[in-house]
């Protein structure tokens, strides 16, 4: 197999991408792969496998190799290959193992040609190498891993070195092939590891060189637009960047830690956001009732859940299913994550004074016909916000509570009078996300018939009308990067503010009192709503349990 046949095949490349490479080699030169990286239609890290399979050389095995001690090798001829980006392996009896990035560079070529000895050759990664040669800087230099006393030129000659500025935007392009909301590059046992979350879950996916936390926090700094020189103080900046074909806003924030900084990217992908009922993976008796509530002229929908639970993303969507040419929506965010059309969005500003509480005082001046508030964090905010729902605004918000009912507790907590509370809201929607079972591994639970008897669900089958039991359990496969589960879906708790909500004393009993009246209309709990969903096969037991037990 040629290498045009390797990557239309096995690296997704497109035909078309593929004739016009080959176009531009006949008509200019260069290399095909490397030709396809700069169309944005290959990965770049995907090279050191494309040559792996192409010219039938091992990966190298970093759990092999990371802590085996560095050979002996003269100095002169070690400057010259870690200087080109080769890492000597092993040395003995006349043979060598090397791992390098490109075995088809032509000085390597020379190099190799040039030894009496037989070599044997791996492919690495970037970050693979420069974390395995890191063991010769062990040996010849004392540790300077963490010199927080550079000189600020040097911090930004470090930053914008080809090693560093190749390693985060290959770590930045796997992250974003793989679905990843954040990245977190931290300190861990005298390394700097790169996760992703990926679905809510965070996965380790490369441990770097020590030496590397350095360069990559300063390059991370100067791209955000925070003080370099600044370690002591958490710091917050925004990242705007083209990269894998993407338009990209990437907030990032640091912390400083007690072995260096922790730094997080939370990526924010326009192109890639669906405001639509339909993503939510609402179950259809709930959306029916919340269609019902959005279509109101006046009241509050309120959002429970903990910080990641997607209300931000819920309520866009309420957002763009009422977005037209004959209302006035304003938002008051913070901070403002996605642009939506046709949607006036304000963001919040506590460094000048500019409050939601302020902020909402000057939106009811706009005369809007909806609403939506961020966050109700204080008894200004939430006293401003129920009182613009009963002068004739429809209000969207959020609390932090665990459950629906949990949000009258916490806005009493706030200082909210009961009536006020009766008179304004209109209902009450707690969530969660679940991860879905990979539709490509999915297969039948091996124990299903335990699970349906340890959670009773022939009875709660029977309870909401289903036929069918059908838990999943997936296996992994290369869609789901081998975690069995991709994308996510919404499990939720609905508490319509009816005359009975009303009626009830917000006492201490109340939460307790608003759960058997949900129960007694067949309106399922948070975990009940998951065990909806894995029934149907959407997601599994384990994930309901993880994320709403």
């Amino acid at each position: 197999m040629n290498l045009s046949e390797l990557l239309v095949t096995q690296f997704h490349v497109s035909a078309t991408d593929m004739k016009k490479a080959e176009e531009y080699q006949r008509r200019f030169g260069g290399r095909l792969e490397q030709i396809l990286v700069n169309m944005g239609s290959l990965p770049d890290d995907q090279i050191p496998e494309i040559y792996s399979q192409y010219l039938n050389l091992p990966r190298v095995d970093m759990g092999e190799w990371a802590d085996t001690p560095a050979p002996d090798i003269n100095s002169n001829m070690l400057t010259l290959m870690l200087d080109q980006g080769w890492v000597p392996l092993a040395s003995d009896n006349g043979s060598m193992t090397v791992v390098c990035k490109d075995p088809l560079d032509l000085s390597f070529n020379e190099f190799l040609a040039s030894q009496d000895s037989e070599t044997q050759i791996f492919i690495g990664t970037e970050s693979e190498i420069l974390t395995l040669s890191s063991r010769f800087e062990a040996n010849t230099t004392d540790d300077d891993t963490f010199d927080f006393d550079a000189e600020e030129d040097k911090l930004r000659e470090m930053a914008s070195e080809a090693p560093t500025v190749n390693l985060l935007n290959s770590l930045i392009t796997r992250a974003l092939r793989q679905g990843a909301s954040d990245m977190h590059l931290e300190p861990f046992e005298g390394r700097y590891r790169a996760r992703f979350r990926v679905d809510g879950v965070l996965h380790e996916a490369e441990v770097l060189a020590p030496r590397m936390q350095l360069p990559i926090v300063t390059r991370l700094k100067i791209l955000s637009g925070m003080d370099i020189a600044e370690r002591r103080r958490p710091q917050d900046g925004k990242i705007e960047m083209r990269i894998a074909n993407q338009e990209l806003d990437i907030r990032v924030s640091s912390l400083p830690l007690n072995e260096g900084e922790s730094m997080v990217m939370r990526f924010l992908r326009k192109d890639s956001v669906r405001y639509d009922m339909s993503v939510l993976g609402l179950s259809d008796d709930i959306r029916g009732l919340i269609e019902e509530d959005i279509k109101r002229t006046s009241g509050v929908v309120l959002l429970t859940g903990p910080t990641g639970s997607g209300k931000t993303t819920t309520l866009y969507t309420f957002l763009n299913a009422l977005n037209n040419d004959g209302v006035k929506i304003i938002t008051l965010e913070d901070p403002v994550e996605y642009q939506l059309e046709g949607v006036n969005q304000v963001q919040v500003n506590s460094d000048i004074g500019f409050t939601f509480a302020k902020g909402l005082r000057s939106i009811v001046r706009q005369d809007p016909d909806i609403i939506m508030l961020g966050e109700i964090r204080d008894n200004e905010t939430a006293q401003i916000a129920l009182q613009s729902a009963l002068t004739g605004h429809l209000v969207f918000s959020t609390v932090h509570t665990n459950d629906a009912a949990g949000a009258y507790t916490r806005l009493l907590d706030l200082g909210v009078e009961e009536f006020l509370l009766n008179a304004a809201l209109v209902s009450v929607v707690a969530q969660r996300l679940a991860r879905k079972v990979c539709t490509h591994c999915a297969v039948s639970h091996p124990e299903k018939d335990a699970l349906i008897e340890k959670y009773h669900l022939r009875t709660f089958a029977d309870r909401f009308g289903m036929t069918e039991i059908n838990l999943k359990q997936s296996t992994g496969c290369e869609k789901c990067a081998n975690s069995g589960y991709k994308g996510r879906l919404a499990i939720t708790e609905y508490l319509r503010c009816d005359d009975d909500i009303k009626a009830m004393p917000k006492d201490a009993e109340f939460v307790n009192r608003a759960k058997a009246h949900n129960a007694k209309l067949n309106r399922r709990t948070l975990i009940e709503d998951g065990l909806y969903k894995a029934v149907l096969g959407q997601t599994t037991i384990d994930e309901v349990l993880r994320v709403a037990g």
